[in-house]
């Protein structure tokens, strides 16, 4: 019997959220989670379009994203996980180049060839480098142009850091450039082509099936209830406010809260010391916009698509059909177009299809016969909390998953480091978090 002393209160039905539970009731605790959506995932939730399921923001898994292909072994799913070659391009603002080998780095020719092998060298030594710890002072701007030169930033990394992260390029942490190389090239082996891993039948059959386990091992989740307030009343009682089904307010006991939202939300429904407010607001994001569309044609012929081009109004395009066979999607055209932009960017605060007209003229440079006609159906999203600011020296202001206030932990995105945020990273966090509540518990017991 399930101890009433046990009580887990989850914010977020994301995959932190969704794991943290599973893993938590399957060493006994009593768990309930609330999602203010009307869905559970996140972005990897997935939206309908012609009568296919598609992730509402680009997913895919590394060879490395051991994290998660160990729960997607322990829910039952290891055969669905199917491995695809991917195909990685750059478009400069005038021609698309291949990006995937040693021989495309020789024929791209918009640097001098010295810098090539530079460039080639530098990722080299990136990749082998295991220790990062010796780049946490230093920006990724500055410790790029130092090592690599002027023309291998400029014409290649800063136009793809100024498009992730605008006007935040030149703050960026080195240990975060460093975590995206060992990530991409961890997909591969020695020069080969990289390998991405996708689910038969989308991410959505992970979220479901863990849905059903949590619900089938005593897990309760609540949609469209979202919390607005973690608190202690005056017996020092841990208690939660939130808004059942998004109409009526009540209040719950509970003995933990573990909190999945991003970093300003959490300073909205908790009231913490000082010190640990600062590192809170200390966290910066941005948002995201995305265009989900189906087209006639393909764009290109590749699955990722760079642009360093600083006119470019979007920072990339995502085409997952073409990472995944003709025949999975029947021979259908699905593609993203994505940015990550600061909340008070113009292109966040525009009309979709004003913003839509804007990139349309932008993909006719990428491919010349494309024209509006070829947009078959298409969704927009906007994600307010989609990337974090990764500085140099971050680590020393990352807030702790043990925060001050009794019972109460916060996992979030702002806390995946050096690595960046992603489903694999995630469920690594729920790992740590389970084991650092399932201690809180044995500590109390023990006093």
């Amino acid at each position: 019997m399930i101890s009433n002393e046990k009580n887990i209160t989850i914010i977020g039905a994301g995959f932190t959220g969704l794991s943290s539970a599973y893993y938590l009731l399957k060493k006994g605790f009593h768990v309930e989670i609330f999602e203010s959506a009307p869905f559970i995932g996140g972005q990897a939730s997935t939206i309908n379009l012609s009568g296919f399921e598609i992730e509402r923001g680009y997913h895919h898994l590394f060879t490395g994203d051991t994290n998660i292909i160990d729960l997607m072994n322990d829910l039952g799913l290891q055969n669905t996980l199917k491995w695809h070659p991917s195909s990685v391009g750059i478009f400069d603002g005038e021609k698309l180049f291949s990006f995937q080998s040693p021989i495309d780095l020789i024929k791209f020719d918009k640097i001098p060839l010295f810098d090539r092998l530079r460039l080639g060298l530098i990722t080299l030594f990136l990749k082998y480098k295991k220790k990062w710890k010796s780049l946490e002072s230093f920006t990724a701007s500055d410790w790029i142009r130092g090592r690599a030169g002027k023309n291998v930033y400029d014409q290649i990394w800063g136009p793809l850091l100024r498009g992730k992260f605008g006007d935040y390029s030149e703050e960026i942490g080195m240990p975060w450039f460093w975590g995206k190389i060992q990530t991409r090239f961890g997909s591969r082996k020695r020069f080969s082509q990289e390998v991405l891993g996708y689910p038969d039948g989308s991410f959505k059959i992970i979220l479901d099936t863990l849905s059903k386990k949590i619900q089938s091992l005593g897990g309760v989740i609540y949609k469209n209830s979202p919390v607005k307030k973690i608190y202690f009343n005056d017996q020092k009682e841990l208690k939660i406010k939130y808004i059942e089904n998004n109409i009526s307010q009540k209040t719950k006991n509970t003995n933990v809260v573990l909190s999945t939202v991003p970093s300003f939300e959490m300073l909205k429904i908790c009231d913490f010391p000082d010190e640990y407010k600062v590192k809170l607001e200390s966290s910066k994001y941005l948002g995201a916009s995305v265009f989900i569309m189906e087209l006639k044609e393909s764009l290109t012929p590749y699955y990722w698509l760079n642009i360093a081009d600083k006119n470019s109004p979007f920072l990339g395009v995502i085409e997952q059909s073409n990472l995944l066979s003709h025949n999975y999607y029947k021979n259908k055209h699905f593609l993203y177009l994505t940015n990550y932009l600061d909340r008070n960017d113009w292109r966040y605060k525009l009309e979709e299809s004003e913003l839509l007209n804007i990139y349309c003229d932008y993909l006719k440079k990428i491919n010349v016969n494309f024209n509006k006609d070829w947009i078959l159906d298409y969704t927009y999203n906007k994600i307010s909390a989609a990337q974090p600011i990764i500085g140099k020296n971050y680590g020393e202001i990352i807030p702790e998953i043990i925060t001050p206030l009794k019972g109460v932990f916060l996992a979030n995105t702002t806390q995946i480091y050096p690595e960046d945020r992603g489903t694999n990273y995630s469920v690594k966090m729920s790992q740590k978090v389970v084991d650092l509540i399932d201690k809180h518990f044995r500590d109390l017991e023990s006093l």
